[in-house]
């Protein structure tokens, strides 16, 4: 009788839209089975839920809040328990309760366990510290965004080779799509469409508008920009509750902004994209920087990893993007200025941008990376060697 395939099981709350991609790249592995766990609310949130190919499997639960940020998933306890399941991939959140519980059953009853996390973001200190190393501690390996995370992981006693560097990703395929359907003098004719000219520098940025992505920072390092005589028109593609504060600020300062509303048709955000000669998010970062790079644009958002998200790594000053110092309205500007002196984004800046998500950050590289974790394979650190235009972060 032959050998049956591995189930694999990854619960989530809820996939988002942005997991779409990796979710469908990894249905696509024959050597395994995969099912997706999780509800299908966005919980209040607005973060899109992810439509799944109904090909794909999904095992709907369901998820109750409880006291702030904590929530309880009804159903991955049975789900822990059965023995059909080989692995099971948890979203690794301290704060959803039943992770713990579920986490000790599937590894008593002998199932691989793995925690798909952020990991580290800030300094492990206190009470924090002790629950995060103790909650870490119940997976198998740990499947982290960033490399600056592991070098933190490594330092809190967690062995290297359990700590996977997955990145994160959009749908890549459908942004290549995107690039070779948008016509060479379409962003000219965006440019116009907007400002009425296609000579102006564009920035541009697509997120939630809302205060972690410090937007008005964007705006003040604009007028600083026009007042040295570097005038930049700028284009948001989102929304959120700092809309209207962002909106009166550009009146007083006097800017060319356009405020055009959450969009997720890929054409449309590409054709934004392509018309701008950088995306500034001065904030926290995200995947936003996933979104401008895979369609050549470089990103700027400032350095500080303890105040940043893991993809604020795709960014290789002078190559991918800039940094600035956080907080910092001149180093913004400064930041901003080399990437506005043309009207154009040179091709080798484009290839660049495109090759860093391609190569690092796109659903193919996760699903390669989760592979190797459900298989028990160590961690590949050849991943810090294969980015020669990125310094290893240090610990800070």
């Amino acid at each position: 009788m032959g050998r049956s395939i591995p189930q694999i099981a990854v619960i989530y709350h809820f996939f988002a839209h942005y997991r779409r991609a990796v979710v469908e790249q990894l249905a696509k592995d024959t050597r395994h089975a995969w099912h997706f766990v999780g509800d299908d609310r966005d919980f209040g949130s607005d973060i899109k839920p992810a439509d799944l190919d109904p090909s794909i499997s999904r095992i709907r639960t369901r998820c109750t809040r409880l006291i702030g940020p904590t929530m309880w998933q009804h159903g991955i306890l049975r789900t822990a328990l059965s023995p059909r399941w080989t692995t099971l991939i948890f979203l690794g959140n301290p704060h959803y309760l039943a992770t713990w519980p579920a986490a000790i059953l599937a590894r008593l009853t002998g199932k691989r366990v793995l925690f798909w996390t952020h990991g580290w973001t800030s300094p492990p200190r206190g009470a924090r510290r002790w629950i995060r190393r103790v909650f870490y501690r119940l997976a198998h390996d740990l499947l982290i965004y960033g490399r600056f995370a592991k070098t933190i992981a490594i330092a809190e006693g967690f062995a290297p080779e359990r700590i996977h560097v997955v990145g994160n990703s959009l749908d890549v395929p459908a942004q290549h799509a995107s690039l070779a359907r948008i016509p060479a003098d379409r962003p000219s004719a965006v440019r116009r469409e907007l400002f009425g000219d296609d000579r102006t520098p564009v920035i541009s940025c697509t997120t939630r508008l809302t205060t972690q992505r410090r937007l008005d920072m964007l705006l003040d390092a604009a007028a600083l920009l026009r007042d040295r005589g570097h005038p930049v028109n700028i284009v948001l593609v989102g929304d959120g509750s700092e809309r209207a504060a962002l909106t009166r600020q550009a009146a007083q300062l006097q800017l060319q902004v356009r405020f055009l509303g959450a969009c997720y048709d890929e054409d449309r955000i590409g054709e934004i994209l392509l018309a701008s000669n950088a995306c500034v998010a001065p904030g926290q970062v995200g995947l936003t920087a996933m979104h401008a790079l895979a369609f050549g644009v470089p990103v700027i958002s400032h350095g500080d990893p303890w105040r940043q998200m893991p993809e604020f790594e795709s960014i290789v000053p002078g190559k991918t993007g800039s940094l600035f110092e956080e907080g910092d309205v001149k180093s913004l500007a400064d930041a901003i200025e080399p990437w506005i002196r043309s009207s154009t984004i040179p091709e080798s800046t484009r290839a660049q941008c495109r090759a860093m998500i391609d190569r690092f950050w796109s659903p193919a590289f996760q699903a390669s990376v989760i592979l190797r974790a459900v298989d028990g394979a160590p961690a590949d650190d050849l991943f810090w060697l294969r980015s020669p235009d990125t310094e290893r972060p240090k610990h800070a």
